[in-house]
């Protein structure tokens, strides 16, 4: 199919799918489920960092082995396998792929609390990042079908907070399971909920293709193969923005993320220790350091970072509905205020204002999710969709979740070994640099205004 059969198709797939294909409680179904998977994604994924420390300390491992652990281990498999998934869902039930990919990626993640050693430790994880693969990509072809375009970026930001969501629990129960009962039986019951949630997906959600009669004769008649889309993603020069801009942002996010919690352990052990003593008292259980750092980032980010998911979906689609270029105002924005926020967080000397910090950027973390989530399906026709969604995902979570932990956890062990500043300083200065990438992102949501209107089709 050459480039004007698709564009010729292009009103067509559009039409099709402006009316929801199926009623509003069912669809509200769905979004929870769908938001359910995707907390318990990111609960497997995110785990591991609030166990980072137990387990570099078990296993002897450096902090660029906890990035490679943490993020290019998981991400090289997530991010290749996640384009022919993709292309599978394109035709094929997305909702049964979803839940085989639940299965496999719950299985993997209690299979890390089994490993022996760094090795099988880095081959669990690539099995979750194997897994997961098949989650997100159908996940947001399935939501743009079921919701029309004024509703999608909402829509979208909603299921994004799974983020958040899934990283408080990831972050919680990691934390508070490891204090009782070490980080192995931690991994064993993070995999446990996925199972549930397989069945769930596999006997009650739903393909739209099959109510859509007319959108599935059209995808049949005008199916486009992936040389096509990559093609035709080539023309749009709004997708590669807000792509690389969200990369960006995931490689502060992520590079962060596995070093939050020994950041506070290597620069503030005393003050976390007596807050923890605090928090037992308040909670009525006893918590140590970690479990205490679990609990408290985890709702530091996950409520922070839930609503500012929300609030991002929810301002592009009021602001949008004048004048698309809006929808880029608020990742944007937070890009640039971010900054100076996060980099106070990490050098005030008290370990309370720094988590208060933290929770002020988590909030501005996540406002990019509905705004770029909503763009990349919203420049492509039906038919594309999920593709898209797995070349944005491919760069996002390669050279943010891939290149981000292991980059700061680099730079952690030459800022401590290379220029002698000690484990402490080392992680410090460490997310102080990677913080600043947040100029990048700025200027990719604030180029793409220009281009967003005439390149959106419905």
């Amino acid at each position: 199919m050459n480039a004007p059969l698709i564009q010729n198709a292009e009103p067509a797939l559009a039409q099709a799918t402006v009316g929801a294909p199926y009623s509003p409680g069912y669809t509200r179904y769905a979004m929870w489920l769908l938001l359910g998977i995707y907390i318990a994604n990111f609960l497997d994924r995110q785990i591991i960092t609030i166990l980072a420390e137990p387990i570099k300390q078990e296993l002897g491992l450096a902090d660029w082995h906890l990035g490679l652990l943490s993020g290019l281990a998981f991400a090289m498999f997530y991010t290749i396998l996640g384009i022919p998934i993709a292309r599978i869902a394109e035709r094929r039930n997305r909702p049964v792929i979803i839940a085989a990919s639940v299965a496999v990626w719950s299985a993997f993640t209690a299979l890390g609390g089994l490993a022996q050693n760094f090795t099988q430790l880095v081959l669990f994880r690539v099995g979750v990042g194997v897994g997961e693969a098949g989650c997100t990509p159908p996940a947001h072809s399935l939501i743009a079908d079921y919701v029309p375009r004024e509703k999608r970026a909402s829509a979208l930001a909603f299921y994004a907070m799974g983020t958040p969501i899934g990283t408080l629990l990831g972050l919680a129960l990691g934390g508070l399971v490891a204090d009782a009962y070490g980080w192995r039986v931690a991994f064993l019951i993070a995999g446990a909920p996925g199972l549930v949630f397989a069945v769930l997906a596999f006997t009650t959600l739903r393909e739209p293709r099959r109510q859509m009669a007319k959108h599935a004769a059209h995808l049949a008649a005008n199916a486009a193969t992936f040389g096509e889309t990559m093609a035709y993603l080539a023309r749009r020069r709004t997708f590669w923005l807000v792509s690389v801009g969200g990369a960006i942002k995931a490689f502060i996010a992520f590079g962060a993320g596995p070093f939050t919690a020994s950041f506070f352990l290597r620069n503030h052990s005393v003050e976390v220790a007596a807050l923890a003593a605090q928090a037992s008292e308040f909670a009525g259980f006893q918590m140590k350091s970690i479990g205490f750092l679990g609990l408290a980032l985890g709702l530091v980010s996950g409520l922070s970072g839930a609503l500012g998911a929300l609030c991002g979906g929810w301002l592009s689609d009021r602001l949008g509905a004048r004048d698309l270029r809006a929808w880029m105002l608020a990742p944007a924005g937070a890009s640039l205020l971010s900054i100076p926020v996060f980099i106070l967080a990490v050098t005030t000397p008290q370990a309370s204002v720094a988590l208060c910090l933290m929770a002020l950027n988590g909030f501005m973390g996540t406002l990019w999710f509905g705004p770029v989530y909503g763009t990349a399906q919203s420049v492509v026709p039906p038919h594309m969709r999920a593709t898209a969604a797995a070349v944005l995902l491919f760069i996002v979570n390669l050279l943010g979740f891939g290149l981000g932990p292991i980059t700061v956890g680099a730079m952690s062990d030459i800022f401590n070994y290379g220029f002698g500043l000690g484990p402490a300083e080392g992680v410090r200065w460490a997310l102080v640099v990677g913080s600043l990438f947040g100029v990048g992102a700025f200027g990719c949501f604030w180029a793409a205004r220009k281009t967003i209107r005439e390149e959106t089709l419905n």
